[in-house]
């Protein structure tokens, strides 16, 4: 595999244009991969954690949730651990099905659409793309990512020192992402649009190679993968300052299991809160259960890393602890995301975001939530 291949120019106006594609199709999940392990979009059905269910569990309905990576990290993974003493089905009265694998969660839409998921995470990207695309989703509860998510990584002797600096340069970020809308906005901060730079598509393993090589001028990532890959470059890279991130993060069912169960999803909602606010709390107990569940190497700097990302509040999941309901923040921030993503050319249509996240047809099952999270 080439560990550099520049998109063709005309590649920058289509990556969300392809992505909302893959989820029209009928192919594999489209392979948005991030940095570090790799993994193929997971068969639907596949079996839970742990074995077969018991024979008791067979009364209780079957809630299939999917996972961006391999789930050894992360709220989920401590979810499946019981952290705080929590027996995650006996609260929320369902058998859960594990679909770890999936690379982002723009594939994880091609997977509700097909049946095989019936809850997940997705950012506000996969979200306008799911709703371009007809995906049949309930938006339960969302936050605002962490303001410093995301970074720009260049070499540490590089003559780029704001973001004016990276006009006409090469930048790796990963189609359709949280990392490609925070860069549009970076760029916007020093008056330059996404055609002022080289912006380039690579997976976060194959920008990581691009950029260790210095194939390429700057990288923006989100974290983990961004500290990770500067505690392994050491002082060969810097971040860029004044990088925020403007995306939101939502949770979401498929409709016909939020139709048939609602406060299954409720409840999970609310766990998920709980148990990210546990892993604030606890962040030595945390990374030493992820550790445990083969997350990384004991006492390994990933380890390190993980436990200051926790406790400086920069992962994904770490703005799970103030989960609300659908709010008018929520809506608002992710149609401009939809807007800019039109103006650019992305997307070949505007995709009305506000109203469909706002809808009244949600308002039962939003009811539910808000008594769930006490909001």
């Amino acid at each position: 595999m080439n560990t550099f291949d520049p998109s063709h120019p005309r590649a920058r106006r289509r990556f969300l244009a392809q992505a909302g594609a893959a989820l029209l199709g009928t192919g594999g999940a489209l392979m948005l991969a991030g940095c570090g392990k790799e993994a193929a979009a997971p068969a639907a059905g596949s079996a839970p954690a742990g074995g077969a269910a018991p024979a008791a569990a067979a009364a209780q309905p079957k809630i299939t949730v999917a996972i961006i990576g391999d789930g050894r990290t992360g709220v989920f993974a401590s979810l499946r651990a019981g952290a705080g003493g929590r027996k995650l089905e006996d609260e929320i009265g369902a058998q859960v099905v594990w679909q770890p694998g999936f690379t982002a969660s723009l594939p994880v839409m091609e997977g509700i659409k097909a049946g095989g998921v019936d809850f997940s995470f997705a950012t506000a990207t996969a979200v306008v793309n799911a709703v371009a695309a007809g995906v049949p989703i309930v938006p339960l509860a969302a936050y605002p990512l962490p303001a410093d998510e995301v970074d720009v990584l260049v070499a540490a002797d590089s003559p780029i020192k704001t973001a004016a600096g990276l006009k006409g340069k090469k930048i790796a970020h990963q189609n359709g992402t949280t990392g490609t809308y925070s860069l549009i906005k970076y760029l916007e901060s020093a008056g330059l649009r996404l055609s002022d730079v080289q912006a380039v598509s690579l997976s976060g393993a194959d920008a990581y190679t691009a950029f260790a090589q210095g194939s390429i001028d700057a990288w923006i990532h989100w974290q983990p993968a961004s500290a990770l890959a500067l505690a392994k470059l050491g002082g060969k890279a810097r971040t860029l300052p004044s990088v925020k991130t403007y995306d939101w993060a939502f949770y979401v069912a498929r409709t016909g299991f939020a139709e048939q169960h609602p406060q299954v999803a409720a409840k999970l909602v609310r766990l998920i809160r709980e148990t990210q606010q546990y892993v604030v709390a606890h962040p030595d107990e945390t990374v030493a259960a992820w550790a445990q569940q083969g997350g990384f190497e004991p006492g390994s700097t990933e380890q390190k890393v993980y436990r200051e990302l926790i406790v400086d509040v920069r992962l994904s999941d770490s703005g799970a602890t103030v989960l609300k309901p659908i709010n008018e923040a929520a809506a608002a921030s992710t149609q401009d995301l939809a807007d800019n993503f039109h103006a650019l050319g992305v997307l070949p249509n505007k995709v009305d975001v506000r109203s469909f996240l706002l809808d009244p047809k949600f308002d039962a099952i939003k009811k539910l939530v808000a008594a769930e999270l006490g909001a």
